[in-house]
């Protein structure tokens, strides 16, 4: 129960977040936060995919906000995240595969204006297949990264592994 009060609560800050972002921002309890889509500063990840924290640290308690930026042909490797996130596709369509097989097949394509919840603990890869594609992350920190594979690269063109 309180984990799905915690998805319906997050779930209603996505939809408020579009007006109320702000780039590395820790706000009071009682200030509003603004980003402007000008103000987002950007910062690059491997194979091209670039990342923004919107709000908060996801390495540090407290909600966070992401935004990352996959260009064409380029995915996660199969991972899992050590708490709930909460994806919604901002641009373009994102492709989601629930399983560790990093097989392009098996993903389920997200258009624009989608959103995907990630139970903590269970894996999954997905990125851009069809032209660049940005997604919003919302989650609760600290949060860590589990790959699945080890030696697979974080980002890169997916490839059936298993």
């Amino acid at each position: 129960m309180k984990r799905l009060s915690l998805a319906i609560q997050i779930f209603a800050m996505t939809v408020l977040s579009f007006a109320s972002l702000h780039v590395s921002a820790q706000a009071a309890a009682k200030n509003f936060v603004i980003v402007k889509p000008d103000q987002v500063m950007w910062g690059d990840l491997p194979a091209g995919v670039k990342t923004a924290v919107l709000f908060g640290d996801p390495s540090k308690p407290g909600m966070y906000v992401v935004r990352n930026i996959f260009p064409e042909g380029i995915m996660s490797s199969p991972h899992s995240h050590s708490e709930d996130r909460f994806v919604t596709v901002i641009k373009g369509t994102w492709y989601a595969g629930t399983d560790a097989s990093w097989d392009p097949a098996t993903t389920v394509g997200l258009p624009a204006g989608s959103m995907m919840f990630h139970p903590a603990g269970v894996v999954h890869f997905d990125g851009a297949m069809k032209g660049a594609t940005e997604i919003q992350i919302m989650g609760m920190g600290p949060v860590s990264t589990t790959p699945v594979y080890k030696d697979a690269p974080r980002f890169g063109m997916p490839r059936k592994l298993n």
